[in-house]
């Protein structure tokens, strides 16, 4: 697209580069080695998560560069600049991870912020862990300028004496460790290989089951979000959307004419039907709420009760990202799901092209069993479910991909803990017995605050062989890497007097993911007495951002959000 037939009389960057009062701005961009003819282009932001803090993220900037000449190729001018990440890997089982899940945000309103304050016209955004996913796409509809997601790959497996792992299976080592089941030395051999490359966590995690949602939801180029991150191909995929992002810009396709109802529901089709990260209940909501669209936990739950779990993907199945992206990668996925009424086929995508047309070229690949055809799946509920019941009114979320149907109804006594220390520790030293329900609150958005993942307490339960034999609840939330009857977002949150604030030790907790419910087996009467009785916990966020995101965050059933969203708007950036 020739950048000279945009009229950028219509675009944000005319505030700072037309006319004679914006002199003073033109020479800036020429101080940085502009030229008239590239100022007078549409300016793209082309944003990126880059940091050393973990291989996640350590290829975006290489990356970036393969964008800006796309972009530059097609007569755009880019104007590249980094937000944060919190990378999980590094902040789990510890405080740190209260930092995560309001990384989200603080991605979201940094990227909002830098595209309003320079007035960029477009936005291409690349993201590579888990919350900087779903932060950067909220950024993008936010914003509603035209916009392209670029996940920046996952981790190539590793190999441990013959046997392909990942740091799942590090995580686990912990577990079997603290019991005298693997040795100083395993441990040491295996926290060596786990991880070999670039890329984000390889199995179906939360940054992959986003990177999923990114194709699905039709901010992505297709197959662009399968390839993992040393792969040179990566680069082909970057030049190629800051080529296309300058189409977007000339035919005025925006973000939210792209993120709707019907394309949040593919997003949540392809989250159950690949066992994707729990999480996604979390974010996918976010984004809706960005846009002003009403998509909470109950709509999303509503979805994967009724899509079919056909992605033989760890942490349930067998197989990791790199391998689903050289049988057929998202595309082949969504095709199945497509073919047998699962998904619409008539949503916009970044293409410029319905979900239908990008797919229509795309065969069945009979040479592979990493996924399985939509009318004969591996279980016919997806790999997550949603529960309800007295002890969760505002929803759950439980992954049951991998779980045999047996193991997925649970009864038994609670043991409560205050925070996930508490709990880990007990873990740790064994101190809880089979067939008890584990209880971890006030790791709610607003009590934790931040709303920790766990996979540090789950990975050591199923390390110590007891991932079948005790249910985990709690009002916090659960990585993509989690397995075994671990539930998670419990809402109301203990911190603003949810049930799950009220239970006691000894108290019998039942869940049933296939019926859908979970309770504690208490009266009305005795909830409401204990409720009088209660007041609520203190908290040591008393100044700094985890305070700030305390009195402002919402519950988990509609995303743990902190502004009213596209709903209360009267404008958006993109038109001013």
């Amino acid at each position: 697209m020739d950048a000279r037939l945009i009229d950028k009389s219509k675009l944000p960057s005319r505030h700072v580069t037309v006319g004679p009062a914006r002199a003073p701005h033109r020479s800036y961009l020429y101080a940085m080695g502009l030229t008239r003819e590239q100022i007078a282009q549409p300016l793209v932001g082309v944003a990126t998560c880059w940091n050393e803090a973990a291989p996640c993220n350590i290829s975006l900037m290489r990356q970036a560069q393969a964008v800006k000449k796309g972009v530059a190729a097609a007569r755009g001018t880019p104007r590249e600049f980094c937000t944060i990440t919190v990378t999980d890997g590094i902040a789990m089982g510890h405080r740190g991870m209260k930092a995560s899940l309001p990384s989200r945000e603080v991605i979201a309103d940094s990227v909002e912020l830098t595209i309003r304050g320079h007035s960029y016209d477009a936005l291409v955004g690349m993201a590579g862990c888990d919350k900087s996913l779903p932060g950067m796409m909220m950024a993008m509809v936010r914003l509603n300028v035209p916009s392209i997601f670029i996940y920046g790959g996952s981790i190539l497996p590793g190999s441990f004496r013959g046997r392909q792992v990942t740091v799942q299976d590090l995580f686990e080592a912990v577990g079997k460790h603290s019991v005298g089941e693997m040795s100083d030395e395993d441990l040491t051999e295996l926290e060596q290989v786990a991880c070999p490359s670039a890329g984000a966590c390889g199995a179906q995690f939360t940054a992959n089951t986003m990177a999923t949602v990114s194709e699905a939801i039709g901010l992505a180029l297709p197959y662009s979000a399968g390839a993992p991150a040393p792969y040179e191909i990566r680069d082909r995929f970057c030049a190629a959307a800051g080529e296309q992002i300058m189409d977007l810009i000339a035919r005025n396709i925006r973000p939210r004419d792209i993120v709707t109802l019907k394309s949040l529901e593919n997003a949540a089709v392809v989250v159950a039907a690949s066992g994707g990260s729990t999480n996604a209940a979390l974010h996918l909501p976010a984004i809706a709420h960005e846009a002003g669209i009403k998509f909470d936990l109950f709509d999303v739950a509503e979805i994967f009760k009724r899509t079919p779990y056909i992605a033989d993907l760890k942490p349930g199945g067998r197989y990791v990202a790199k391998d689903l992206f050289e049988v057929g990668g998202i595309p082949l996925l969504m095709k199945t799901l497509l073919d047998h009424g699962f998904m619409h086929g008539d949503c916009m995508t970044i293409t410029g092209r319905t979900m239908a047309e990008n797919l229509a070229f795309v065969k069945w690949n009979d040479d592979q069993d990493v996924v399985y055809p939509a009318n004969t799946p591996i279980t016919v509920t997806g790999g997550v479910v949603g529960l309800k019941g007295n002890l969760a009114p505002e929803g759950a979320i439980v992954k049951v991909a991998g779980m045999a149907a047996d193991n997925q109804v649970f009864r038994g006594p609670a043991r409560c803990f205050d925070g996930e220390e508490a709990c880990f520790e007990a873990v740790s030293k064994r101190q809880y017995n089979e067939g008890e329900v584990l209880v971890i609150r006030y790791e709610g958005p607003r009590g934790g605050p931040g709303m920790r993942e766990m996979l540090s307490t789950t990975a050591a339960l199923y390390g110590q062989g007891m991932g079948d034999k005790v249910a985990l609840i709690t009002d916090g939330r659960f990585s993509g890497a989690t397995r075994g009857f671990c539930i998670g977002h419990v809402g109301p949150e203990a911190a603003v007097g949810g049930p799950i604030g009220l239970i006691k030790d000894g108290d019998i907790i039942a869940i049933d993911a296939i019926e859908g419910t979970i309770d504690v087996e208490l009266s009305d009467e005795e909830l409401a007495k204990r409720r009088a009785e209660w007041a609520p916990r203190e908290t040591t966020a008393t100044s700094g951002y985890l305070w700030k995101y305390a009195q402002t965050v919402g519950p988990a059933r509609d995303g743990a959000v902190t502004h009213p969203g596209g709903a209360a708007e009267k404008e958006t950036y993109a038109d001013v």
